[in-house]
């Protein structure tokens, strides 16, 4: 038989709740700028080098050319695994958003246009090979995202996993409310 009385105490339960969940946010939140510390503000630090199909590609150039949208930067690996769980909200954010990713230490071109391809991406891409741009981005882990607005100025950091539609929030307030 089941018991339907009324809880004497459901305030107290739904505070504890509403605790809970605030207190969980905050923690992540924390934590998220923890892992940003040291990371590029403001001005986003010069971005160039040769695409997988050997054409240089450079944040200036898809800055200039995508019409004062913000520019998605994400920073990844071939040995990532968080990596490869982004792999398809990257491919789906280029397609809408002016877009560049940094394969770091993944390889030669070739080697990682292979990775791409096996994976059934289309992308683009630069391969670090010797991790000097992510040095220059101060890159410690990946996959680490920016959003830089359509004047240069990174207005996103995010360290870890990004799901698709958290970027595209970003990229949308990045190009409404910049400067």
């Amino acid at each position: 038989m089941l018991n339907f009385r009324p809880r004497k105490h459901w305030m107290l339960e739904a505070l504890y709740i509403i605790a809970f969940v605030v207190a969980g946010t905050t923690l992540i939140a924390i934590v998220q700028l923890w892992q940003a510390r040291g990371l590029p503000e403001g001005p986003a630090p010069a971005l160039a080098g040769a695409g997988l199909d050997g054409r240089p590609a450079s944040l200036a150039r898809a800055l200039a050319e995508n019409g004062g949208k913000p520019v998605l930067i994400a920073f990844w690996a071939t040995w990532c695994e968080a990596c490869k769980f982004e792999d398809g909200s990257l491919e789906a954010l280029a397609r809408d958003w002016p877009t560049l990713t940094v394969a770091i230490q993944s390889g030669e071109p070739d080697t990682v246009a292979r990775h791409l391809k096996d994976r059934g991406r289309d992308f683009p891409a630069i391969a670090d090979i010797d991790g000097r741009i992510a040095e220059a981005w101060k890159i410690r882990g990946v996959p680490t995202h920016f959003i830089v607005d359509p004047q240069g100025n990174v207005r996103f950091r995010i360290v870890g996993f990004a799901t698709e539609w958290g970027l595209r929030a970003r990229l949308w307030w990045a190009g409404r409310f910049s400067d």
